[in-house]
């Protein structure tokens, strides 16, 4: 491929390179490696692939000129560009991509992919050759890894491609492919590698969290290259606005309200998708969609991880080709996935964060020039506020940061039984080439010294069990795995994706439909009926974690329910929130959502106040439950529950008292049994927190405050599993989710008693901090709440934003249908009173009033007055 081959290809079909393009392809033909960081939808693709060709594919040409006979020249490369994708629906996308400029640019070059969708007779043959371009993923990688010819199979490899870095460089698999990267360019100390992105905040990082420092010797070479790709591209963000604003709104609505409108824009779109945020939430809006349009059977499709290979598909294929309307479907397909036909994006409820609008907003108008359209379509209320949050924040360019786990050790642990599999390995050369890993860059000696006895026998309080001596020294000092049956189980559970125990969903008569939670499969008897893959289901039996079923008639429906559906509302958008109430506050409400939720935030302001970059807003309220504390910091419901949890201990150290909590995105609330003077003893509770998260002592007392014993345990199981001490399957068997947790709980007893230094159990403590209770974004938000103004409040009754905690307290012991029942009852007496605040413009009086909550009534113990009570501000 001569030089400029690239632009020939390009002017060929009418596209004209942009500056970025060029300067990748100048910067990998100096040898160079990189981050790409430019608008979805760009070209960053092509920037990458078509410099790989131009760099690559006359070299490797050559190479097998010179070193085989004339009659064997004409044989593809070896492997040459490694191209690592986080999901199976982009890897499959991404090699479409990559095969079209490949007869006009490189003939000679195969191309294949490996996932867990690939076929076993493409995997044989895999085995037997791989193809010069190969789309893979990490876990895939990993297992490549493990393969005794490893180092013969891979050391071709003169090119990594790690697309979409955003979504894999702030978790466990993002260090998978730190340490692989690690371990190909020990092997090539000439290996480019280059991350491609369109939503990261911190890109320096991001860049030098992606490339591997030089082993030792290596030959010198340029420094990593920043490449921003700026272009003009329309990203227009709409939102659906409800015809009537709800004053009292709750959370976890599904947003059918919005139906008619949602069927309107639909129909006004030859290609639409529809983004959501759970599975169950996908599954009830495809049902509903079809259900308002029946004519739409077979132009419509449904999305989600859970699904079957084939499924997914038919339907990846179906929007490629422009064939479906519209597309309901979970963040299987927001990421890179090119869908040209697409014109819109809806998305259902909030993104809960800038770049994940981002992403999705860029699958429609998924080309240069072309302008990316989203509309949002909020659930409830107070999404209207975060629907203007996020586009004053996708304005000013504010994005989300993303940073690597430091040095996991179960992870380590993998890796090393990975690299015994793959050929072995000298303990002093792989801790130099795991330290060129940036997560690992710090990793002490002593931490590596116990990583090696653990996967030589299981550390102090194993030793005696065979099954965890998996890695053994053999004469020459090399560190193998002898045993063949560790060996097939270690293979079967390579990755870092740790999920609940899945059930297979499959006709009686054989059809397969996916996988659904173990945990929802088993609270249901034969006979019930369930909604999954677009279709009405009657469960006939289950039998060794596959779940039998039939078609069921139409009728009620129960819906699957997966983990992880509740994203935290990201540090970003909860910025950018505040400054909306903060413009609120003083009455300016410049945006059309704002606007039609202005009668929500004047009715809160009138009865409390609006929470403000300056401003801590807390409600008191006495009702026949007790003594509520309503207190709004808007951190996202993961630091809501280390606060909660905080202030709660806090506040028994001082009088002893036993609270229920319950948090959201916005707040958190504390109810207690004997009454608390809250506005005494708040500003001396948030002084004294955010006076310990000087030291260590704020870590201290928020695992004292929660049952932090008991979320270890469940946070050691994901530890566990990625470990080696349990695994999710063994060959040809699947293991339930009750199996797992009780395997699990029994290693984190024993380390516990026998052996309580394990690096494992400190592991777990330090993750439940980090990921479950977002400890660096708590101490954060306690030292900003210190300089906040703070303003109490004593209520009459709930306001706009504390009835969504009352809600989230509710569903804990009450049934869908009860709950909605009650609700109602609460918010008619609501609107009664608020439409008697806002018609004569009286404010409540700040006397107590007792709510009663069997009856969601109030019963009137204080009169209103005609001028509003001053504001308790305390400040400290």
């Amino acid at each position: 491929m001569s030089e400029g081959a690239a632009k020939r290809w390009m002017a060929a079909r009418g596209w004209q390179p942009f500056a970025f393009q060029q300067q990748v392809w100048q910067a990998m033909a100096e040898g160079r490696s990189g981050l790409l960081h430019a608008t979805t939808g760009a070209g960053k693709t092509y920037a990458v692939w078509l410099g790989a060709l131009e760099r690559f594919s006359a070299l490797a040409r050559v190479d097998i000129a010179q070193a085989a006979p004339k009659k064997e020249a004409s044989k593809a490369p070896p492997l040459t560009v490694l191209w690592i994708t986080p999901m199976r629906a982009l890897a499959a996308d991404s090699l479409r991509a990559l095969k079209e400029p490949l007869p006009d640019l490189a003939p000679h070059w195969t191309s294949g992919l490996r996932t867990g969708d690939t076929a076993s007779g493409e995997r044989a043959a895999q085995d037997r050759r791989l193809p010069t371009v190969l789309v893979t993923t990490p876990e895939s990688v990993s297992l490549l890894l493990a393969r005794a010819d490893t180092h013969e199979r891979l050391a071709s490899v003169q090119l990594v491609v790690v697309d979409e870095w955003h979504e894999l460089v702030g978790n466990k698999r993002g260090v998978q492919v730190q340490l692989a990267l690690a371990r190909l360019s020990g092997w090539n100390p000439r290996l480019q590698v280059w991350g491609m992105s369109a939503t990261l905040g911190n890109l320096p990082e991001a860049l030098a969290t992606l490339v591997p420092t030089l082993p030792p010797r290596a030959p010198r070479r340029a420094k990593p290259l920043l490449v921003q790709g700026r272009i003009d591209k329309a990203l227009q963000v709409q939102v659906l606005l409800p015809e009537r604003v709800e004053r009292f709104a709750w959370a976890g609505h599904m947003g059918l309200s919005l139906l008619p409108q949602v069927v309107q824009s639909i129909e006004a779109s030859a290609s639409t998708l529809v983004f959501t945020n759970t599975r169950s939430q996908a599954e009830r809006w495809y049902q509903a969609l079809l259900e308002a349009r029946p004519d739409w059977a077979g132009a419509i499709a449904l999305h989600h991880g859970s699904l079957s290979g084939e499924v997914r598909g038919w339907v990846e294929a179906g929007l490629k080709a422009g064939t479906l309307k519209a597309v309901v479907c979970t963040s299987s397909l927001d990421l890179g996935v090119d869908f040209l036909p697409v014109e819109q994006v809806l998305q259902i409820g909030s993104a809960k964060g800038v770049a994940r609008l981002v992403q999705r907003a860029g699958r429609s108008g998924h080309a240069p020039g072309r302008t990316s359209s989203i509309t949002l379509v909020p659930t409830h209320s107070l999404e209207l506020v975060e629907a203007a949050a996020a586009r004053q924040a996708l304005a000013e360019g504010h994005i989300e940061d993303r940073h690597t786990p430091r040095a996991p050790l179960d992870v380590l642990v993998q890796h090393l039984v990975t690299i015994a599999l793959g050929g072995g390995f000298v303990p002093d050369a792989l801790l130099a080439e795991v330290r060129r890993a940036p997560a690992y860059a710090a990793l002490s000696d002593n931490d590596w010294q116990w990583a090696l006895q653990f996967v030589r026998q299981g550390g102090a309080s194993l030793a005696n069990y065979p099954d965890f001596h998996r890695v053994v020294p053999d004469e020459d000092g090399v560190w193998r795995m002898p045993d063949a049956r560790l060996a097939r189980r270690h293979r079967s559970n390579i990755g870092t994706i740790v999920s609940d125990a899945s059930m297979q969903v499959q006709f009686v008569s054989g059809g397969k439909l996916g996988s659904v939670e173990e945990s929802f499969i088993a609270r249901l008897k034969p006979g019930d009926v369930f909604m999954f893959a677009g279709r009405l289901l009657e469960l006939v039996r289950t039998q060794q974690m596959t779940a039998y079923v039939r078609t069921a008639p139409k009728g009620s429906a129960a819906l699957p329910r997966w983990n992880g559906g509740r994203m935290p509302l990201s540090n970003t958008l909860a910025d950018a929130m505040l400054r909306q109430l903060e413009q609120a506050e003083r009455g300016v409400f410049a945006s059309p959502e704002m606007r039609c939720a202005q009668p929500l935030l004047v009715l809160q302001d009138a009865w409390s106040a609006l929470p403000t970059p300056s401003r801590l807003v807390a409600e008191v309220l006495h009702t026949r439950e007790g003594w509520h504390l309503y207190l709004y910091p808007l951190a996202g419901r993961l630091v809501h529950l280390g606060l909660a949890g905080l202030l709660a201990w806090r506040a028994s150290q001082q009088v002893p008292n036993t609270f229920s909590i319950a948090v959201n995105d916005y707040g958190l609330e504390l109810l207690s049994a004997k009454p608390v003077d809250w506005p005494a003893l708040l500003p001396h509770l948030i002084g004294e927190a955010t006076h310990s998260a000087v030291g260590e002592g704020l870590e201290a007392e928020v695992l004292a405050s929660l049952n932090a014993t008991e979320m270890a345990r469940r946070r050691f199981r994901e530890i566990a599993r990625i470990a080696g001490l349990i695994f999710q399957s063994h060959p040809g068997e699947q293991r339930s989710s009750r199996q797992l947790q009780a395997s699990s709980s029994l290693y984190y007893d024993v380390f516990a008693q026998y052996d309580p230094d394990n690096l494992l159990l400190a592991q777990a403590r330090a993750e439940l901090l980090v990921q479950e209770l977002d400890m660096d974004r708590l101490a954060q938000t306690l030292q900003r709440m210190k300089g906040q103004q703070l303003s109490v409040h004593t209520l009459e009754r709930p306001t706009p934003f504390a009835l969504p905690l009352m809600v989230e307290r509710f569903r804990e012991r009450l049934s869908t249908e009860s709950l909605g029942a009650r609700l109602e009852r609460m918010v008619q007496a609501l609107e009664v009173a608020a439409d008697d605040t806002m018609g004569t413009h009286l404010a409540p009086t700040r006397d107590t009033t007792h709510w009663d909550l069997d009856r969601d009534t109030p019963e009137r113990t204080a009169r209103t007055r005609a001028t509003r009570p001053r504001r308790g501000q305390h400040g400290f």
